[in-house]
């Protein structure tokens, strides 16, 4: 069992489910309102615990009702919260507009994710230096999340870095303390300056973040897959074919259960993202982001019907 330690975001989530996405001007009728757990950096570690890992996190929440309601959630998924600080800030929200064609819209407002400091990520560098990897995106303080990473590299613990929501210049002291980093095909075109639409692009976008000093590229590739490029081995490990309702959480499923399973040197690569590619193709399936992030036994058991 990993033991994985996540700095990042925690939202309170509203979703709105409509039949088409609004025009500009446009009024319309909703199909369902309904509130669940998100934020990007919270997602990972429901991921990474539904999938069997020891799972803490650093970051913070308001002092508000929507933060109560964060750490209820997230407290229930047996998720270690020592690191999470609560701040004078409102919680993180995020408002997502879902169509019926499962693609989705979503407004963040950061809050108390933007609202802990390098300092106190340092008070918690013990249970960094316990992990098997270290886990961050590009939704909260990102003096933090460097602090969180230098931390992990003096240690010898692993970082996977999910360049999401897309910077056009991702700092390069992040860059440079970074294993593993996983973009999708926006995020890579934006790092890199290519426009990815073979696999041919994606190996010179794998080279050029290598460049960088990152030992391990992933580009997330939707319904495609996902190519990997990692010590002289690359290729593409297809997706599994599902109709999807609701794509939210989808890419934070994929890390967190790869998390999970993948073996520090990175020799399971390919085991660990067929792994995540099954969870991932479980959560598009379901509305939500963390309620539709499956448990351990779910993967196995879709694993076992596809036999």
């Amino acid at each position: 069992m990993n033991t994985v330690t996540v700095i990042g975001s925690i939202n309170l989530d509203r979703t709105i489910r409509v039949t088409q996405m609004p025009k500009p001007g446009e009024t319309m009728h909703t199909k369902e309102i309904f509130s669940a757990g998100g934020g990007k950096g919270a997602n990972q570690a429901v991921a990474a615990r539904r999938s069997g890992a020891k799972t803490a996190f650093i970051g913070a929440v308001g002092a508000d009702e929507a933060g109560k309601t964060m750490r209820q959630l997230m407290g229930q998924e047996a998720i270690d919260l020592a690191g999470v600080a609560t701040v004078a800030e409102a919680t993180g929200q995020a408002y997502i507009i879902v169509d019926d064609h499962g693609e989705n819209s979503i407004m963040i407002h950061a809050g108390a994710n933007n609202a802990f400091t390098p300092a106190d990520v340092r008070e918690h560098a013990a249970t960094i230096a316990a992990s098997d990897f270290v886990i961050a995106q590009l939704e909260s303080n990102l003096d933090s999340t460097i602090a969180a990473f230098e931390l992990a590299h003096t240690a010898g613990v692993k970082t996977i870095l999910n360049p999401a929501p897309a910077l056009k210049q991702v700092p390069e002291a992040l860059l440079r303390v970074s294993d593993l980093i996983v973009p999708n095909e926006t995020e890579t075109a934006i790092l890199t300056g290519i426009h990815i639409d073979s696999e041919a692009s994606m190996h010179e976008a794998a080279a050029a973040l290598h460049a960088l000093g990152i030992a391990a590229v992933i580009i997330t590739v939707g319904s495609k897959g996902a190519y990997y490029d990692v010590a002289g081995r690359s290729g593409i490990i297809p997706a599994f074919k599902v109709k999807a309702v609701d794509t939210t959480a989808a890419g934070d499923t994929f890390i967190g259960a790869m998390s999970s399973v993948l073996a520090p040197d990175f020799s399971n690569l390919e085991a660990a993202i067929t792994y995540a590619n099954r969870a991932s193709s479980l959560t598009v399936q379901r509305f939500g982001a963390q309620p539709s992030i499956p448990y351990q036994a779910e993967i196995e058991a879709a694993n076992h019907e596809e036999d």
